[in-house]
Parts: C-alpha cells; structure tokens; sequence
C-alpha cells in the first residue's frame, strides 16, 4: 500500500523520521505492506515538494549539511506552506514535528486542523494543539473520519498511551502515575544517589544536553503536566483542561528533603497522576516521596516510566524508551503503522 506523506517540521524529530523512513525502508515493506513516500517536506521558510515522493536520501544529506527544504535542488518551493501543502497535495497523512508552542498551538494546530478537514490522517509529536484543543480535534478526526495519534507527543518512545489504550483493554483504569520527565528524573536522581545540591545537578543536566538552557518548562512541571493531561483525556476520556491539573515542580526540592526521605526508605521522585475518586478524574502533578517498592522508585537518571492501575489486571508498569528526537520519530512510525495495520 502507497502511503503519501507530508512531515511538516524538519528540525531534529522531523530529521530523524526522514532517516528512520530510510532505514526502514525495506521492513515496513515486508512485514506491513507500507511503501511510505514523502510529497512535501514543509518547514518555516517553505518546502521541497514531489508529487512521485521526495528522494529521501538526498533530503536527509540535504537537511544534514545544515541545508533548507526550499532550497534542495529541483524540489524546493519558497514560501509553501504546510496548509498549502496539505490542502493541495493528494496525501494520505500528516506527521507533525514543529516545536510546541502552549501559548496557541502554531504551527502545528493550523497544519492538524488542515490535515483532519481534508480527510487525512494525523500523527504528532507537536504537545501544544492537544494540550489546547484536544476535544476540538477529536471531534474533528471522527468528523472525517480519520485518526488522530498523539503517542509521540507523550514521552516520545515510552509507549504510554498503548499500554493504557490497548494492552489493558477490557480493564477499568483506575489510576496511572507517571515519571513523563527525563530532565527532572535525572536531576533527582543525581540529589539522592551523590548528594549533589538542586542548582549544581541541573548544571550538570544543562552540560550533558539533558536539560534546556531555560529549564522552566521541565523543572517546573509545565511538561509533566501537559503529558498527563493528554493520558487523562485519552485513556480516562476526562475531558480536562490544563486548568485542572494541579502543579507543583522541582524548584523547592531540598537536600534536606531527599535525606529525610532516604531516612525513611523512600526516594523522591515527579509524579504526574491521574486518579478516579469519588466520582471525578483529578489530575497532578507534584514530587512524591515513594516507598522502595513502588514500581516507579527505581526509574533513574533520564528514564520515563508509567504505572496503571487497573481492577483485573492489578497493576502494569512500562518503562525505557529513547528520550531523544529518534524516540520520538520511532513513536511517530509506530502510529503510522497502526493506523494501516489495525
């Protein structure tokens, strides 16, 4: 089966998938009976764009050289936009890899809402249209019926939302907790196991890439919580807004704390949390000083990790996945493949 694409975003997800694309090439052949093809690489100065698919070798070496997609030769398009794109290319998808933005979801909510009215398929990595409009576009994907997949979107490679959706199907859910994070996982992992004070194990985290020079949206929990908000509203179908999911990040975790909660055989860790009590779906997010024995206390350093708790399955516990833009390209592939395979 001929799937035509358009990867709006090609920076370093949006790179990443075009690799993975060609190193896959001949696997998702043969065990899926994809034969993906890419008709527009999109990206803020315009496109490259081919009607017969985009040579993707000589677009990633193109991309690589620090080149633009409207400057590749003999496929570049000044100006085009990936509305433009999407509304006059006959694609069958949109992979969406433009930076989050939670102030209005731009680009990317402009580029879905293109995509889902134009009867084609969606899969993101892009966290600000979801966090922002999440029923909006749901409506609107089965309007037109068709899919809207946001695995890449929550925690890139960690399977999140599989687990939650599929792999406990026939369950009531009745709770999930989660280490979404990887920046502040390694931060508190670095306080409890070496004694490093907050300021100089996120310096650290700042040196290795861990961490953004502008460590707000991670250490103040902004992150965590838009992750969690979208588990709450895809596998609990709570219908929140990010007004309803409490916060509280890192900042004030002290070394005094960490001690105190080793003392007692604990570890300090981010929780983002969605639970079913008395009848309503509440969502947080906050440090939690868990036992020992808790699934989630021995996730360390950048690892992500998630935890459901169901009334038959008791609980399940998922952690790993590459906390990296191939992480995220592999999440966006394996929603593409869903959506032909199931």
């Amino acid at each position: 089966m001929d799937v035509r694409l358009v990867i709006c975003g090609l920076g370093r997800v949006g790179q990443a998938f075009v690799g993975l694309l060609i190193q896959k090439d001949r696997d998702l052949q043969t065990r899926y009976g994809l034969n993906l093809k890419v008709l527009a690489a999109v990206d803020i100065g315009g496109a490259a764009v081919s009607a017969e698919g985009l040579p993707l070798k000589d677009l990633h070496a193109h991309l690589q050289k620090g080149g633009r997609v409207e400057d590749m030769p003999g496929f570049g398009k000044k100006g085009l936009t990936g509305k433009e794109a999407l509304s006059t290319l006959p694609a069958d998808l949109l992979v969406e890899t433009t930076p989050t933005n939670i102030k209005d979801g731009e680009p990317g909510m402009t580029h879905i809402q293109t995509a889902l009215s134009h009867g084609r398929h969606v899969a993101t990595a892009a966290k600000g249209p979801l966090v922002l409009r999440y029923k909006e576009l749901k409506t609107l994907a089965e309007k037109f019926k068709v899919k809207l997949m946001i695995s890449a979107a929550t925690a890139a490679a960690l399977p999140t939302l599989d687990v939650g959706l599929s792999c406990l199907a026939g369950t009531e859910v009745l709770s999930a907790e989660g280490i979404l994070n990887g920046t502040t996982n390694y931060i508190l992992t670095r306080m409890h196991e070496d004694g490093s004070p907050y300021g100089e194990a996120l310096a650290e985290a700042q040196k290795m890439g861990v961490a953004e020079p502008d460590p707000s949206l991670d250490v103040e929990g902004r992150d965590t919580a838009n992750k969690i908000l979208l588990v709450a509203n895809e596998v609990f179908q709570a219908g929140l807004s990010l007004q309803d999911v409490a916060v509280e990040g890192i900042t004030k975790v002290t070394l005094q704390g960490i001690q105190r909660a080793k003392e007692e055989g604990k570890v300090i860790k981010l929780i983002g949390k969605v639970e079913k009590k008395d009848g309503r779906i509440l969502a947080s997010v906050a440090p939690m000083a868990l036992a020992a024995n808790h699934p989630l206390a021995s996730v360390r350093g950048t690892e992500k990790a998630i935890s459901y708790l169901t009334d038959t399955m008791d609980r399940v516990t998922v952690s790993g996945g590459k906390s990296n833009p191939l992480g995220a390209a592999a999440a966006l592939l394996k929603d593409i493949i869903r959506i032909y395979s199931f």
